[in-house]
């Protein structure tokens, strides 16, 4: 569970492949984690949250090599991509590593000494069948029709001798990890898909392969004909570039589910070997899909998070991949679906609504808070939406906390429909009063509670409180209070801010 009490909160994303650029479905999850930071340090948290990108192995040297480039050349291009993604998307990540950053590979290869002084690191001959697009072996079990589940290709058969890891060693205890909670998973369905696969035990993992074989990675310490595999370099990068004794261990690391037993698995025995805590929740969200089918680069059917973003604004796609793909789920990213939400949701229950209030404030008070007059009825609600908000938010639901949000959002459009401000200018002034006072702190407490998601647009809804609610000083636990505006207040003009989208 999230906490959100004051104190240190480290969070981390799974760091992306450079084979190729970033696609919506690593957005979303940049998204997820940032949402969880932002809100943490709302909270008064001391928060760190780091991403990057992983690029080492066969795959990267495969497809530089097919387009005449040196593997670092290609690493070079394709992680500048998404450390531009996270800007473009207004990711508050505080680092972006690198797998190929001197600073990384230092700290990897401690690891691996770590591991071997504990006596888990052996040489062995192994064979087995070889996914190049997950970098990872797999039983005859585990395939479809003799193909990768994921990238519905047939491995390949490698006979071999690498380093192993012992894994096995740590069995019982990962799952009593696991089992206990120290190590919470969400959502529960993915907890037990990861007892159910240990039921039948774990075996040792391969940590390493022949250097004439993967051609780009860091050598094994002691060993040059050897590279280390993924596992103990990709994974590595949560501890390599961060103050650990401050931050570690990860408060929430969130991934996808196609990684689940690399981390829930692999990434607790390196952990236990080394005698580093272990991360305190480990957040899975699903995939989304294009047509019922994974979106992935190898399958060529990716949705370009940067065109959305040029067309629509940042905002935007923050708030479709937070609202309409579940948390912790599968969900479908629709052209039609994203213009609904776009236009019913922002522009209409949020957008409009802003504008409406600050107009008739404008028209009846000149451009000020009314006298104060707090609707019981909506203090009352507003309080139970900030409880269903956070514990949405603990529970890292975050589509059902913006769903609390938009039914908050729904409920002052209705006000306004029901209470009908025009009529009361003509009948009853003292009444029009306390009914935009109420829709002026619904505005205001909205634009608080979209801060973590649609933080752009939240902020310039704030600022029209320029004199009560600066952005500068502004407090988290103050503003979530429910009739707190002033009397007098001057109010700040605010620009469209979903504008219609043609095309």
């Amino acid at each position: 569970m999230s906490s959100t009490s004051a104190g240190k909160y480290y969070i981390t994303t799974s760091i992306a492949y450079v084979n190729a650029g970033p696609h919506v479905g690593y957005a979303m999850e940049l998204l997820q984690a940032d949402v969880l930071a932002r809100y943490q340090r709302l909270c008064g948290a001391e928060t760190y949250f780091l991403t990057g990108t992983d690029e080492h192995g066969l795959k990267i040297a495969q497809v530089a090599e097919a387009a005449h480039l040196a593997p670092i050349e290609l690493a070079d291009k394709n992680s500048a991509l998404f450390r531009d993604l996270a800007s473009a998307m207004g990711v508050s990540h505080d680092d972006f590593v690198r797998t190929t950053e001197d600073r990384h590979v230092a700290y990897v290869l401690e690891m691996w000494k770590k591991l071997v002084a504990a006596g888990d690191i052996y040489k062995a001959d192994y064979e087995g069948l070889y996914c190049v697009g997950c970098e990872r072996y797999y039983l005859e079990k585990e395939l479809s029709e003799g193909k990768c589940p994921i990238h519905l290709k047939a491995p390949v058969a490698v006979k071999e001798a690498n380093y192993f890891f012992r894994l096995s060693r740590y069995a019982d205890q990962i799952r009593e990890k696991i089992t206990s909670g120290e190590v919470a998973i969400w959502p529960i369905a993915r907890r037990n898909e990861i007892l159910s696969f240990m039921e039948e035990g774990l075996n040792d993992v391969s940590f390493s392969r022949p250097k004439e074989q993967v051609k780009w990675g860091i050598p094994v310490p002691g060993d040059e004909d050897q590279l280390m595999y993924v596992w103990c370099d990709a994974l590595t990068n949560y501890l390599s570039v961060i103050d650990r004794e401050k931050f570690w261990p990860a408060d929430v690391q969130v991934i996808g589910k196609d990684i689940l037993r690399f981390h829930a698995v692999y990434w607790i025995g390196m952990l236990l070997s080394a005698g580093f805590a272990l991360p305190k929740a480990i957040m899975v969200h699903g995939f989304i899909t294009s047509d019922g089918v994974k979106m992935s680069k190898s399958l060529g059917n990716v949705k370009d998070p940067f065109e959305y973003i040029e067309k629509y604004g940042r905002d935007a796609l923050r708030y479709f991949l937070l609202r309409e793909i579940p948390t912790l789920g599968d969900g479908d990213f629709s052209q039609a679906r994203f213009d609904i939400v776009y236009k019913d949701e922002l522009a209409n229950t949020f957008g409009n609504l802003v504008s409406r209030v600050l107009a008739m404030a404008g028209k009846y008070f000149g451009g000020a808070v009314p006298a104060r007059g707090v609707d019981d009825g909506f203090a009352a609600k507003v309080a139970a939406v900030w409880a269903d908000y956070d514990s949405s938010v603990r529970e890292y639901d975050l589509k059902k906390a913006l769903e609390f949000v938009v039914a908050l959002g729904y409920a002052a459009n209705k006000y306004v429909e029901d209470t009908k401000p025009w009529a009361l200018a003509k009948t009853d002034t003292a009444r029009l009063a306390e009914v935009i006072y109420n829709l002026l702190e619904l505005v205001r407490v909205l634009g608080v509670m979209l801060l973590p998601f649609i933080p752009d647009s939240a902020a310039k809804v704030l600022g029209v409180f320029q004199e009560g609610f600066a952005v500068n000083g502004f407090v988290w636990s103050d503003a979530r209070v429910y009739g707190v505006l002033k009397e007098g207040t001057k109010l700040g003009e605010l620009a469209v801010m979903f504008p219609r989208v043609e095309g």
